[in-house]
């Protein structure tokens, strides 16, 4: 999965969505994971990802149109480490 994480385009749609019911973030990878960087830690917990692209996990047959809490993070860490 941390290949698909370093190799996932900026720039592809994706909707963050929070599972308390907050309004969602309709932008890119980056912008969602910009907004995932900012967030405290029980926010954190409650989000995730919409993908528009299903990526592949590995040890699965199928693949996934969301990214959890620990996926998104891993966005977080290779856009500082770009900025950086």
């Amino acid at each position: 999965m941390e290949d698909v994480m370093l190799n996932m385009p900026w720039d592809q749609p994706a909707t963050m969505i929070d599972l308390d019911g907050k309004a969602p973030i309709i932008g890119t990878i980056r912008d969602c994971a910009q907004h995932f960087a900012i967030f405290k830690p029980h926010a954190k917990e409650q989000a995730r990802i919409l993908l528009t692209q299903p990526v592949h996990r590995e040890g699965r047959k199928t693949r996934t149109w969301v990214l959890e809490p620990w996926e998104i993070e891993k966005l977080v860490e290779r856009l500082r480490a770009e900025v950086h």
